[in-house]
């Protein structure tokens, strides 16, 4: 098998069947983009990495429920996600909760988005956050969930997703000023 192109469908069959090499070649396809997706939700490469573990032995066991609609490593991807939020629930028990204002929660009228930022800068800067915010911000942001999705996901209400990611957005601005990676007149 060693050598042998193989289809995703193939890989993921000659995984089901135990075949070890199969096993390192799927997880040498998936471990960096994957990393990067762990990267986001923690604060270190350690904690990414136990992330990352855990997560790609979740994706083997569930590999023979994977049913080859749509994307592999979307479906991958999700199991990360799922991972790291999984880890962030376990540990938020342990951490001091990010005080939330009940108040209602107003839309901004600009985006925050930032084209010319290398990514491995964001990344640093993104990892400095609070967790609460960091979390949120990851999944809208760069996930693409809803609000309601947040909420559901993390035991919180709607209006507490929206504040999250504001705060998450503007924290990130005046942080992106401070270590002169934008002007404060960008956004």
């Amino acid at each position: 098998m060693e050598g042998i192109f193989m289809t995703e469908e193939q890989l993921v069959k000659a995984c089901i069947s135990g075949h070890a090499d199969a096993y390192k070649k799927f997880y040498d396809l998936f471990a960096k983009r994957m990393m990067g997706v762990c990267l986001r939700y923690t604060t270190n490469a350690d904690e990414a990495q136990d992330i990352l573990q855990d997560g790609f032995i979740k994706v083997f066991n569930k590999l023979p429920d994977f049913v080859n609609k749509g994307s592999l490593e979307g479906w991958v991807r999700r199991i990360m996600v799922n991972t790291a939020l999984d880890q962030y629930r376990k540990n938020k028990k342990y951490q001091k909760d990010i005080e939330i204002d009940t108040y209602s929660y107003k839309l901004e009228d600009q985006d925050f988005i930032i084209e010319s930022i290398n990514a491995t800068d964001l990344l640093k800067i993104i990892q400095t956050i609070p967790e609460g915010y960091r979390v949120v911000f990851n999944l809208f942001a760069i996930e693409g969930y809803t609000h309601k999705e947040i909420a559901d996901e993390l035991g919180v209400t709607e209006s507490t997703s929206k504040s999250q990611y504001s705060r998450a957005k503007k924290m990130l601005r005046k942080l992106l000023v401070e270590n002169n990676i934008v002007e404060e007149s960008e956004r």
